[in-house]
């Protein structure tokens, strides 16, 4: 049968399948990155994990991969297959397409950030899907987002298009690493939250989903937090929303599994900052942490349908 190999490297673990002509997931797997052994060792566990699925394909479904689609955190230069940058991996230039592709064989191989590889999926069949312009928004660690027009991801003139995370939303707000003050990912993602909550709870092992649950019940320090999260990324928002007009924002990520006590204060929020714009569907992700893993499918058969066109 007629596959793909496609793969979603996070900091700590690699999600995996093998993905039908129909986007049917036939095999899935997961593994870890190895990242404690050091940067050379995460680019052989994701060489050998592609190269294993490949024999999986070859053992059960009659026939080795004809692609490969990897999505990868950090800065990407997807049009020349290199992984420019991840912090969480430790590495820099990584030539990811031309070592996956020697040791698949020589297939073809797409390489995509994780947050817009993310995007592309929601967007085509997962939260977006009809939406001819829309924006992808996890809320994790960090804050990132991918711009979705026509079915494709716009990842800039420089591959850095969607970084909403570091809009300046507090210009007095806490330092951020990319060397600003207040930008979003500071105030608003979930590790932001985590970090409020366990200082105003005094609980050092307090997370954002004990502050969700605190709000839930109605623990007035939890609902202070919980709004000043809110707030902060309502103003970002809205920020994007008048520059990019999307028809639908996804929200996903850690933060968005809170449901309503999350996105109905986040949607108040929002409607109260506009004036002139239209408000976008503000929906949440669909197709949670296999979001990346779906995407880097799709980018797979892009690649394979752009060569067959050229």
């Amino acid at each position: 049968m007629k596959h793909v190999i496609a793969l979603d490297v996070g900091g700590t673990g690699m999600k995996a399948a093998l993905v039908g002509a129909d986007g049917a997931l036939l095999h899935e797997a997961r593994r870890a990155t190895g990242r404690e052994r050091g940067p050379d060792a995460v680019v052989e566990s994701i060489l050998t994990f592609a190269a294993d699925l490949r024999a999986y394909g070859e053992e059960h479904l009659g026939e080795s991969a004809v692609a490969a689609g990897v999505a990868v955190p950090g800065i990407v230069d997807a049009e020349n297959g290199i992984a420019v940058y991840a912090s969480n991996l430790g590495w820099r230039d990584v030539p990811m397409r031309e070592l996956l592709g020697k040791r698949l064989g020589g297939v073809p191989v797409a390489l995509g950030h994780d947050v817009r590889t993310g995007g592309l999926a929601e967007g085509r069949i997962g939260a977006g899907k009809g939406a001819d312009r829309f924006l992808f928004v996890p809320l994790g660690t960090g804050i990132a987002g991918a711009i979705g027009i026509a079915g494709t991801i716009e990842s800039g003139a420089h591959g850095y298009a969607g970084e909403i995370g570091h809009i300046v939303v507090r210009p007095d707000g806490p330092d951020c690493g990319c060397g600003q003050r207040g930008c979003l990912e500071t105030l608003a993602s979930a590790s932001a939250v985590t970090r409020a909550w366990a200082a105003a709870s005094g609980d050092p092992t307090a997370d954002a989903a004990d502050c969700a649950k605190a709000v839930e019940s109605g623990d007035p320090a939890a609902v202070e937090v919980w709004r000043n999260a809110v707030d902060a990324l309502a103003a970002g928002l809205v920020t994007a929303l008048t520059l990019l007009d999307p028809s639908t924002l996804i929200i996903g990520g850690g933060l968005a599994e809170a449901g309503e006590t999350l996105f109905t204060p986040l949607r108040a929020a929002v409607e109260e900052r506009v004036t002139f714009q239209k408000l976008p569907h503000i929906v949440p992700a669909a197709l949670g942490d296999t979001a990346g893993c779906l995407g880097a499918g799709l980018l797979a058969w892009d690649l394979l349908s752009t060569e067959v066109s050229a």
